[in-house]
């Protein structure tokens, strides 16, 4: 329905209607869409303020000096220097006036042209212009849902939640992880990383009864919750410095909290 609304908008039916050149098909189709559609009606409302700016556009009278200008014009048209054989009859002063009123006409109906020609381009960019808020709107929708769903998760009173500081190493770090041991879910916030040189990156661990657990790279540009994999009867939650292509459980360690507490 998407797609025949975006057709129905860039089609000519709404001016047809507006003018009444529609048929009775038309008619219906076109009130079908204005009554069920908010943006068919924005842009049909708009139709209609357009027009009656061309109303009071050709509401205003035409400058006097352009009609003189007409009549000067054809009076010099008029005036030959050639001898004429056989003498002329007199143009008729109704001729000229007719003549005047063409021109005059004509150069009304091409201002007025021109006019529907700005308010068609600045109907498509209205039209345009919808569908991009409607895109923006989805957008911002999907955020808010995600972060609904986030905001769910911290606020779930099985989840557990633990502020990791560094040590002397790195006295800046600070990240939260959340622990729900009930939906067996494991998440981190990071919330300041010092800086490290372009080989290093920090890890975090899990410590078991008998083995400690890489459980991924953290970054500083990744400041939101992001999951990382739950261990069943974790005993405590370390950060590490570790090195690009190697993987050492007894990298330099830079902050750890037990899990033992909780």
């Amino acid at each position: 329905m998407e797609t025949k609304l975006h057709s129905f908008l860039n089609s000519n039916l709404l001016n047809k209607y507006l003018v009444g050149e529609t048929s009775a098909e038309e008619t219906t189709e076109v009130e079908f869409f204005i009554n069920n559609y908010p943006e068919a009606a924005i842009a049909y409302e708009k139709l209609q303020g357009n027009l009656e700016l061309i109303a009071k556009a050709g509401a205003v009278d035409v400058p006097n000096n352009v009609l003189s200008n007409i009549l000067e014009a054809l009076e010099e048209s008029n005036d030959t220097k050639v001898i004429q054989l056989i003498q002329n009859k007199k143009t008729p002063w109704y001729s000229i006036a007719a003549s005047a009123a063409a021109i005059l006409f004509a150069v009304t109906s091409f201002i007025l042209y021109q006019k529907n020609q700005m308010l068609n381009d600045e109907n498509n960019v209205v039209i345009e212009e919808i569908f991009d808020l409607r895109s923006d709107i989805e957008n911002n929708n999907a955020k808010l849902d995600e972060l609904s769903r986030e905001l769910n998760k911290l606020n779930n009173p099985d989840a557990r939640k633990y502020v990791i500081n560094g040590n002397e190493r790195a006295k800046n770090l600070k990240t939260v992880a959340y622990i729900n041991p009930v939906e067996k879910t494991s998440m981190i916030d990071v919330i300041t990383l010092p800086q490290l040189p372009k080989e290093q990156h920090y890890e975090i661990w899990a410590e078991l009864q008998d083995r400690m657990v890489n459980l991924g790279i953290i970054d500083e540009s990744d400041r939101k919750l992001k999951p990382i994999p739950y261990m069943e009867d974790a005993l405590a939650l370390s950060i590490k410095i570790g090195t690009s292509g190697k993987t050492d459980e007894n990298n330099t360690e830079v902050a750890e909290i037990s899990l033992k507490e909780k």
